[in-house]
């Protein structure tokens, strides 16, 4: 099946920043004790943001400003990078059209849970959630996974339910149509990630 849409790659959008304010919440993931912590309630300047609060291949930030709802069936809406916002609609509608059930999704949502770890074991750099570009599906059944080069009963859940490709029918399967149209728009699924990962509901530009 093949469909025409825009790569995610090619939308390089300018911000302006003319008499803009961001606003944003944020927290940090603590490694030390799996806990998430020191919440914050940002509000600055468009003008004062940091390379590291713009995602560069799309030009969102992790200002809530940067992001637009989208409506999913009878689903809670979402938020999601405005530049992306179209392809995720109607991807995620389609892949329900033709039989696929969604029961939980999350969009932007912002928080430190990866790069480098402070010396409080907090994590230092934004997630692809931060910036609305990525998307987790079904997380009951398409659970994160640790010590996962390869799925195998060495693999340990670390958040969300067990993923039963051949058992459950809102596991997310590899040969899905939604992993065929995410991956036509330029992004990844976090179960094909590289590494000791494998992130079932994940979908983002990179995979993480």
């Amino acid at each position: 099946m093949r469909l025409d849409i825009v790569l995610l790659g090619l939308i390089i959008p300018v911000i302006s920043v003319a008499d803009q304010t961001c606003h944003y919440q944020s927290y940090r993931w603590n490694t030390l004790t799996r806990q998430a912590e020191f919440f914050e309630s940002v509000t600055k300047s468009y003008a004062d943001l940091a390379p590291h609060e713009i995602d560069n291949q799309t030009g969102c930030s992790v200002c809530i400003e940067d992001q637009r709802q989208v409506i999913i069936a009878n689903l809670k809406p979402i938020r999601v990078c405005k530049q992306i916002a179209g392809q995720i609609e109607w991807i995620l509608n389609m892949s329900i059209a033709e039989g696929f059930q969604i029961r939980q999704l999350r969009g932007y949502h912002v928080g430190r849970t990866r790069g480098e770890i402070d010396v409080h074991g907090r994590r230092t750099k934004f997630s692809n959630h931060s910036f609305g570009i990525a998307v987790d599906v079904n997380s009951d059944s398409n659970g994160l996974y640790e010590n996962c080069v390869e799925f195998g009963k060495q693999c340990i859940l670390r958040r969300g339910g067990d993923w039963l490709p051949d058992e459950n029918p809102l596991s997310i399967r590899g040969d899905s149509l939604l992993v065929e149209l995410m991956k036509d728009s330029g992004f990844l699924w976090g179960g094909e990630i590289n590494g000791r990962q494998k992130d079932f509901m994940h979908f983002s530009v990179s995979g993480y």
